[in-house]
């Protein structure tokens, strides 16, 4: 290990000095012995000159002095993977933080940089990904081994949506489970922790959080830890796997806070000018392989609504399926807030999830498109018959798909529901048939399947007599 020192401290940032031909490689890990307990972690990210190196630190430096001891390792950072982690809580350089007892001193180690798997090794099937979710599994179904994401504004439910997709598909899901928290409030995890603990999941899970107080060098390396855990179950111990992660912008938001501490010279709309090339090599390196797949589900957070903010616009190219949550049906209390015609999947083929489920797919979106365009036309008497026997079908669509959540239960006293994907069909060919046109609306608001929709309007009928 080749020593320096510390030369200079500008918050996360910190100037090392090394003897000549000792510099340590970009990306390479160096840790700094101070007298404020365990070892300081930074990552090599600048070489300014022959004997000077600039370094992100993944911790916080209030304390660090100039002249202090720094050993360079010899390689990138490495954190714990392996049996050991599952069941914990991680922050970005694999120490615990659950107040459990210390990882073994023999665990496992791996590197948070790697390449991503060659297209040679790609594996995977085309097999649908069932979350128990109506809209998503009718709309945007996911499949095994791809890559899904939730894009919103702030208050439209991505963390209740990934939390509720934590609890139908952890359950259901037969393997390890990896979750990143990015830039999230203690509060999220704290709640998340709890929610795995009772639903008896957490022994199959490691949760990996660099949390919004944290520096940024923590927030964006979160991800790569909780990458280099899922990586490990995936090539040595060939189990599949489900990596979750809340907040991907808030990883791209850390890597410009660093890039504008390094004194790079921002690109657009104030991104690092390394956008492009940070998303792509985190993105890519979520891939399944022959024998063990990776699926991936991720919240994106969409600064001010803006769906073309580059960080949003480059995300969006590595997708599977695209969830998209809407401003608007949030406002009108259609949860989940997912909007019917801008989410996507590229699964949604008839080839794929069979014809019946591709033409009710693409019935319930025709129906509610042309609902849209109608709301223009101010009052239902200038329709024609036709027309509302659309809009009259369209809204009670609308609300057939939006569903209790069984994380939500102790904030709205409703029973979480999770639908198989043939009651979510069988309804909307009902209602798309005309089944419920005299139905209330509100008997097909936050329901199950159509049989409790129909015991709901019966009810509500025996009431009102």
């Amino acid at each position: 290990m080749t020593a320096g020192e510390v030369i200079a401290v500008h918050g996360s940032v910190i100037d090392l000095r090394f003897p000549a031909g000792g510099l340590p490689g970009i990306t390479e890990a160096v840790t700094i012995d101070w007298d404020l307990g365990r070892p300081l972690v930074a990552e090599v990210e600048l070489h300014l000159d022959a004997t000077t190196v600039r370094a992100v630190a993944l911790e916080n430096t209030a304390g660090l002095r100039r002249g202090t001891a720094v050993r360079a390792t010899g390689g990138p950072i490495r954190v714990p993977v392996g049996e050991p982690v599952l069941g914990r809580l991680l922050n970005a350089v694999g120490e615990p933080t659950d107040l459990g007892a210390p990882l073994p001193h023999d665990v496992k180690r791996r590197p948070i940089h790697g390449p991503a798997p060659t297209l040679a090794r790609h594996g995977g099937t085309l097999e649908v990904f069932h979350t128990g979710i109506k809209v998503i599994d009718l709309l945007a179904p996911l499949v095994k081994g791809g890559k899904a994401a939730m894009f919103g504004g702030a208050g439209v439910g991505k963390t209740v949506l990934i939390m509720e997709l934590i609890r139908t598909t952890v359950e259901r899901h037969a393997g390890i489970s990896v979750f990143a928290g990015i830039g999230e409030r203690s509060r999220e995890g704290h709640e998340l922790l709890l929610e795995l603990r009772q639903s008896g999941v957490l022994k199959q899970t490691a949760l990996v959080f660099g949390q919004m107080n944290e520096p940024p060098g923590a927030r964006w390396r979160a991800g790569l830890t909780a990458l280099a855990i899922a990586e490990h179950f995936r090539d040595e111990a060939h189990e599949n796997v489900l990596l979750l992660i809340d907040n991907v912008y808030r990883l791209v938001q850390a890597g410009s806070e660093v890039s504008g501490l390094l004194g790079r010279l921002p690109s657009r709309v104030g991104y690092q000018p390394t956008l492009a090339s940070e998303i792509a090599e985190f993105e890519e390196r979520i891939a399944s392989v022959a024998g063990a797949a990776v699926t991936s589900i991720q919240a994106v957070y969409v600064p001010a609504d803006d769906f073309t903010d580059p960080a949003v616009a480059e995300i969006f190219s590595h997708l599977d399926s695209s969830i998209v949550l809407s401003r608007d049906m949030a406002s009108e209390g259609m949860y989940p807030a997912v909007d019917p015609l801008a989410s996507t999947s590229s699964l949604l083929d008839p080839r794929l999830v069979g014809e019946a489920h591709y033409r009710t797919a693409q019935d319930v979106r025709k129906t509610i498109a042309h609902y849209r365009e109608l709301q223009e036309i101010i009052g239902i008497e200038e329709l024609s018959a036709g027309d509302r026997t659309v809009v009259k079908r369209a809204r009670r669509l609308l609300r057939f798909l939006t569903q209790p959540f069984m994380v939500a239960e102790a904030f709205t006293g409703k029973l979480g529901r999770a639908v198989e994907l043939e009651a979510t069909l069988a309804g909307c060919r009902a209602i798309l048939a005309g089944e419920a046109d005299d139905w209330a609306e509100s008997s097909l608001y936050m329901v199950g399947d159509l049989a409790e929709a129909r015991r709901k309007e019966v009810q509500a009928k025996a009431d009102a007599v």
